[in-house]
């Protein structure tokens, strides 16, 4: 009881709000962990932003395996995408957090500032995705015919690799890109499988890439425990909620936050 209270006493309020605001995103639409998380830490909290994508990644790992559960218990998780993401993403993140820890990025500035604007691109990207995936969508149904499975399972696993990079050094795209590769590469499976395959995915992504950077002392631990505090609960019921929800309007709001964040980045 003693440790209990004593745990409940060094919880920061607002870092375990963060975590319910955040985690409720991502257990609804399978976007906004890392393109929100990040950002805030970064620019709210003043988190050097290394520190920031380290403790994001093993935040993400734990939340979205929370959510994963949720999903595969629900049957919307397609292991044989998760297997194939999964083929392409733990070698690229491996690869390239044995290349972060050559280069020191807890110390050197040029790597800091390459992670910068690694994760400004990276929130770009995402925001473009999250407007303008459903016209994509529409154009690419009617102009593209149906690819080879084959070939399917090739850019499948390639999808994985850039991800694993990107994620690795930015912690942001496993969401909103992952999801809208998968709806590109799979445009018959059904929206709720293709969230719940992406999150699936994103647990061991997230957490060797996390790890990764914890063995370069790239994590703030405190700061951790109070994000997971608020968004495990936040994403096992938002995922049970999501099959009803809709979210676009979440999507275009979280868009426009995001253009709003890479600004500030690029230009402040």
């Amino acid at each position: 009881m003693p440790a209990i209270q004593h745990f409940i006493a060094t919880l920061d309020p607002l870092y375990v709000l963060s975590g319910v605001l955040v985690g409720g995103l991502v257990g609804m639409t399978g976007v906004g962990g890392g393109s929100l998380m990040t950002p805030i830490l970064v620019l709210l909290f003043g988190m050097h932003p290394a520190t920031a994508v380290g403790t994001d990644l093993l935040y993400a790992s734990i939340t979205k395996a929370s959510g994963s559960v949720i999903h595969g218990y629900n049957r919307t998780v397609d292991w044989t995408v998760v297997g194939r993401l999964a083929l392409g993403s733990i070698p690229a993140t491996a690869l390239t957090i044995a290349t972060l820890y050559f280069l020191d990025a807890g110390n050197d500035k040029s790597t800091q500032l390459l992670i910068t604007q690694v994760l400004a691109a990276a929130l770009l990207f995402t925001a473009i995705s999250l407007l303008l995936r459903k016209p994509l969508m529409r154009w690419y149904s009617t102009h593209i015919p149906e690819m080879n499975p084959v070939l399917v399972r090739r850019l499948t696993i390639l999808t994985g690799a850039m991800l694993g990079i990107l994620v690795s050094l930015s912690s942001v795209g496993a969401g909103a890109i992952g999801v809208t590769a998968l709806v590109f590469l799979y445009p018959k499976m059904d929206a709720r499988r293709i969230v719940g395959s992406d999150i699936a995915h994103a647990v061991p992504l997230t957490l060797i890439a996390g790890l990764g950077h914890a063995s370069l002392g790239l994590i703030n631990w405190h700061v951790l425990s109070s994000l997971l505090t608020g968004s495990i609960p936040a994403i096992i019921i938002m995922s049970i909620v999501s099959a009803r929800a809709s979210d676009t309007a979440v999507r275009v709001a979280l868009a426009i936050v995001l253009i709003a964040v890479c600004v500030r980045f690029w230009f402040f």
